[in-house]
């Protein structure tokens, strides 16, 4: 659609000549609810624009993508909309120093979760609506200059049928019929928001005295669909809350910003999710139906305060454009964290750190299309793909590693100053970084250039010498980088030396921190240390890079890795070796044999689940294709050893046991697998709740044990959204040319399912047992995805792109194919080739890791 893709060029134009008063937007969503009349289906949104223009006369436009306009006008000057309107932009000629605009047009709902978002419950047919704008799709909803530097105050009013409630980011009162909403302070468009429909709402507050001695009160809030109230545990998420609240206000020195703190949890959500303040917006899923581990309530945790520290770092002070979007993510991944092990029972949230979010931004980082944290954002199309690992976790690690490098308490002096100064205004990186340098007196200029302007991830190897005597001669740190990105860059390092102590526990005996600069760094104060077992690199987690093994270290792991008695050196440990087996530096294998041998004693639960995801996808993409079958059978064997080991009712043995869902494929696992659906088959204190039964039904399905009955069956049994989505994915997942080629179709071919089925079906279509049935389908894929990025929306075209690439056809041909795409389409939009030259590259590293294995074989 013609200018559907903002630059970042017309955007900077169009901020050089605007500046915005205010919106006012008044919706009318009864249409949500009856019947439709026509497609798509739509509401009536009308918006009042007041905004000053630098030059008048001059000519601009506004953003507004819908069916229909109605009726437009410029000060007062009945426009064209046939003549101003092409579908995403509405042009605005002759302005004047002041203006008013306002646009009347008819909005479309949303299936995709992008826009105004209608969703009906097949539970109880009740409608529920929402908004997700991010980047740039406020537009959708209601006229506006949509880019993240034009903010204005935002008020809003809504009618909705009779008996729902609407929230948006103001306070709301019904009157006569109309939800109205009092005005917020100076937002982008992208965070502001709605909340509409019939949902189950739980109410709460904070209160704190502030250093003036008056008091804040915040109204909290929190809601879900009806169906979901009987497992929404608000109290947790209230708790949370307050004390997040507790710890920003201490250490921000600067009270929350936007009055009420409502958080909804709402269906069929693309992201984790979203901080719109006063009205942040999470995916469902975090509302627990079964039973959980203590790392889905940690992982819950982190996303609350991550979204709260944007009520700072975005929301009040945010980027100029997105360029800078690490300005806001990277400080909310990072502070997340910071806040949940210093505020919340979580402690221990910086080994999930370190294993989990750290390992996304090493796959990102080594992929063609990584870019430094400060990126080139080109547009919107660039600005959606890179909400990413990079932006996101290795820019949390690189502000882990500047607080050491700074101190903690120049860090947040260095925070509170940059909010004070820039409050309610945009920013971009000089702006956050000269704060930083006036509190902690340091020059970051080198800093930034190496962490934040430069892309790519340093590997850090140690090299023992020993004398006669077995004590350290010297230990010194090599630093390389890849060619393709081969800069070398400082950090600040801890060395740990670890050695069996008399009960057989791997402990550190003696730590040195020391910077690493330039290619070889010699640690001096570990000189004369005795000789160590295992030496670990970035022990304690400092800084952010690829951790290597010397020779006697690797011999060490491969025998005692579950003696560590630290859990975040046991965690660095495993994270250093599966990068290994993602370079083809140790073959897939061995990393499953070491699953095997030692995930069993580990502690943390959230590190145990990601070594499960690993050795999974070891098996799929790294290990030799003539040793799948008996690595799948020695991972299914272990795996129901531990189930069966595992302490009853323990989160140890319902983790082992999705696990052994995951792994099932000999008949005997699937013979089990139906025993503990139909009850003929038990293990002491497992609880085989419903979601615990559709883990049980996928490898049934796929396995071809559970046919179209059965599922529908299953439905029956859980009629509700999840249960929807579960099925969906079950029925792609069966072993039929047929049931693939309806797949396909329904996700290709048609753009009648909406987002979160789109995502099951794709989920359900590539199984790892079903290379042969899914092969046809290389050749449809590299014919459909030019069409299918032209003509759906961008999340639902980054969905089928990502998750319908060949990947399970691992061979050269496939390669060749990717390739011979690529050079046929040179012209194509770059988000897509990006998309396509990152799947191939991970296909590439599959390849190479097979080759390792084989040789090993």
């Amino acid at each position: 659609m013609p200018g559907e893709n903002l630059s970042r060029d017309e955007a900077r134009e169009r901020a050089a000549l605007l500046s915005v008063d205010g919106y006012e937007v008044s919706l009318d969503l009864r249409s949500a609810v009856g019947d439709a009349g026509s497609e798509p289906r739509t509401f009536r949104s009308v918006t009042t624009v007041r905004f000053r223009c630098a030059e008048p006369g001059a000519s601009t436009f506004a953003d507004l993508i819908a069916p229909s306009v109605t009726a437009v006008s410029l000060n007062g000057k009945d426009l064209d909309p046939a003549e101003v309107f092409d579908g995403a932009r509405i042009r605005l000629d002759g302005l004047a120093a002041e203006n008013e605009l306002v646009v009347d047009a008819l909005c479309a709902y949303s299936r995709t979760g992008e826009g105004m978002h209608r969703f009906v419950d097949p539970e109880d047919g009740e409608v529920y609506l929402y908004t997700q704008y991010e980047p740039a799709d406020s537009r959708r909803v209601f006229a506006n200059f949509e880019q993240p530097d034009l903010k204005a105050p935002f008020r809003a009013e809504v009618r909705a049928p009779e008996g729902w409630t609407a929230w948006s980011n103001g306070a709301g009162e019904l009157t006569d019929g109309v939800w109205r909403f009092t005005e917020t302070e100076p937002i982008s468009t992208y965070i502001t928001a709605f909340v509409v429909g019939p949902y189950h709402y739980v109410s709460d507050s904070y209160s704190r005295t502030l250093p003036d001695g008056t008091v804040l009160e915040i109204p909290l809030g929190a809601m879900c669909r009806k169906g979901l109230a009987p497992h929404f545990d608000a109290d947790d998420v209230f708790l949370v809350t307050k004390q997040g609240l507790d710890f920003f206000h201490d250490h921000f020195d600067y009270p929350y910003p936007f009055g009420k703190y409502d958080q909804a949890f709402v269906p069929e959500y693309n992201l984790g999710a979203m901080e719109n303040p006063g009205l942040v917006t999470f995916r469902e899923e975090f509302i627990f139906r079964g039973k959980v581990t203590q790392a889905s309530y940690e992982r819950r945790a982190n996303v609350v305060l991550h979204e709260m520290a944007h009520m700072w770092f975005g929301d009040l002070v945010t980027m100029q454009w997105w360029d800078d979007l690490w300005l806001k993510e990277s400080f909310a991944d990072f502070m997340g964290t910071f806040s949940m092990v210093e505020a919340t029972r979580f402690t221990d949230g910086w080994i999930t750190f370190a294993n989990n979010r750290k390992a996304w931004a090493y796959r990102a980082d080594q992929l063609p299309s990584t870019h430094p944290i400060t990126a080139d954002i080109r547009d919107l199309e660039d600005a959606k793909l890179n909400f990413d690992g990079i932006t996101y976790a290795k820019g949390a690690s690189v502000l882990k590693q500047l607080v050491a490098y700074v101190g903690r308490d120049a860090f947040l002096e260095g925070a509170r100053r940059y909010f004070k100064r820039h409050a309610y205004g945009n920013t971009r990186l000089g702006d956050l970084l000269s704060a930083l340098e006036e509190t902690s007196g340091r020059d970051l200029a080198a800093w930034s250039r190496a962490w934040l302007q430069t892309a790519g991830v340093n590997s850090l190897t140690p090299q023992v010498i020993l004398s006669p005597e077995g004590l350290v001669t010297e230990l010194a740190i090599v630093q390389e980088a890849p060619e393709s990105h081969p800069e070398t860059r400082p950090h600040r390092v801890a060395v740990g030396l670890y050695r069996r102590s008399p009960e057989g526990a791997l402990e550190r005996y003696a730590r040195a921190e020391v910077d690493v600069e330039g290619p070889r760094t010699v640690v001096g104060e570990l000189a004369g240390a005795q000789a160590p077992d295992l030496v670990l690199v970035n022990d304690d987690d400092l800084t952010y890079c690829k951790i290597r093994f010397d020779e006697n270290s690797l011999v060490t792991l491969r025998e005692r890795l579950g003696d560590i008695s630290d859990p975040l050196a046991r965690a660095l440990c495993w994270s250093a070796l599966w990068n290994l087996t993602r370079d083809g530096l140790m073959p897939a294998r061995d990393f499953i044999g070491l699953v095997l041998r030692f995930a069993g004693r580990e502690s943390d639960i959230g590190v145990l689940q990601m070594l499960h995801a690993w050795a999974s996808s070891a098996l799929t993409h790294y290990v030799a294709p003539v040793w799948r079958e008996e690595g799948g059978r020695l991972l299914a064997d272990g795996a129901l050893k531990e189930l069966r080991a595992g302490a009853p009712g323990s989160q140890e043995q319902l983790t082992w046991a999705r696990f052994f869902a995951r792994v099932a494929s000999g008949a005997s696992d699937l013979e089990l697998l139906k025993g503990l659906l139909e009850g003929t088959a038990g293990i002491d204190g497992l609880d085989v709740d419903q979601e615990l039964r559709w883990a049980f039904l996928e490898p049934l399905a796929a396995a071809g044990e559970a046919d179209e009955q059965v599922l529908a069956a299953e439905l029956a049994r859980d009629d509700t959204a999840s249960g929807k989505r579960h099925q969906v994915r079950c029925l792609a997942a069966r072993p039929s040319a047929a049931v693939k080629a309806q797949a396909w179709a329904s996700v290709v071919e048609s753009d009648a399912l909406s987002n979160a089925l789109v995502e099951a079906t794709i989920a359900g279509f590539g199984r790892a047992s079903q290379r042969e049935l899914t092969a046809p389908y290389t050749a449809k894929y590299f014919e459909a995805i030019e069409r299918v990025w032209a003509e759906r929306s961008i999340q639902i075209g980054m969905d089928v792109v990502r998750g319908l690439y060949p990947a399970l056809q691992d061979s050269p041909r496939t390669l060749d194919a990717t390739d011979a795409w690529l050079s046929a389409h040179e012209g194509a939009p770059p988000a897509l080739r990006r998309l396509v030259l990152e799947a191939r590259d991970d296909l590439a590293r599959s390849l190479r890791a097979q080759a390792c294995d084989a040789a090993a074989g």
